[in-house]
């Protein structure tokens, strides 16, 4: 029980202190009264480089973040929990291709917000279960598709505000992970059976036991779009 307590905190902790970050900073902005969004991800120049790092720490406004932090929160903890030693690596893979490749496709604006990230976790969540073919993670990819399957629309180019290049460039990347790492994260559990007759312990893996059938949720929930938002580049130099 220590150890799952232990484990729990430290599964909240680390996406907790990203979403304080991401809130102090759009605090500071405000009682600065300063716009950082020129910070953002801006696609095809030297400048926009930057954003590759920076965009994902700057919001619009408060409903853009507080739209990011629910998701950023529950997704992270899961992953956190689920995938601990290898948590760090697949935020780090997720933040850097998805804004890498924003730069490479994306429209010719600011693109900010974090809601890439958000895009990343769930796809990476789901696509894992799958490859895996756990039990337990396909249950997971299960609830993930019900918290936030209506998040498929921020794919398609719906909203011009709307940085949907950063949404499927995401999902690409937390596909690309789930696979990459499909070897790797919670073992897959293990069950001793005694023999009655011989007292032989015969060691049989869950997984080879149970014939998993899955079967799409027949629920469609109905989620907001996780803003992300297109900031239009001003013609005054900055």
């Amino acid at each position: 029980m220590r150890n799952t307590k232990s484990k729990l905190f430290f599964s909240l902790l680390y996406p907790s202190f990203f979403v304080a970050t991401l809130w102090f900073i759009l605090l500071f902005e405000n009682l600065e009264h300063i716009n950082l969004s020129c910070y953002g991800l801006y696609p095809r120049t030297m400048k926009g480089l930057l954003g590759i790092f920076t965009s994902p720490l700057l919001h619009a406004d408060y409903n853009h973040l507080w739209a990011n932090s629910i998701p950023l929160l529950i997704l992270g903890a899961i992953i956190f929990y689920f995938y601990r030693t290898i948590a760090f690596e697949l935020f780090l893979w997720i933040y850097l291709m998805t804004g890498f490749w924003v730069w490479v496709v994306g429209r010719e604006a600011f693109h900010i917000g974090a809601s890439g990230i958000v895009y990343g976790f769930i796809t990476f969540l789901f696509f894992s279960g799958v490859f895996r073919k756990d039990s337990k993670l396909l249950a997971l990819s299960m609830l993930v598709v019900f918290l936030y399957g209506g998040t498929l629309w921020g794919i398609l180019p719906l909203r011009s505000s709307m940085s949907w290049e950063s949404h499927l460039m995401g999902s690409i990347a937390g596909l690309i992970t789930a696979y990459h790492y499909r070897k790797e994260g919670p073992p897959q559990r293990t069950y001793d059976f005694e023999d009655e007759e011989d007292g032989e312990n015969l060691n049989i893996e869950a997984i080879d036991q149970v014939d998993l059938e899955t079967e799409p949720s027949s629920e469609k929930e109905k989620n907001s779009i996780i803003s992300y938002d297109f900031v239009p580049k001003e013609k005054k130099s900055i």
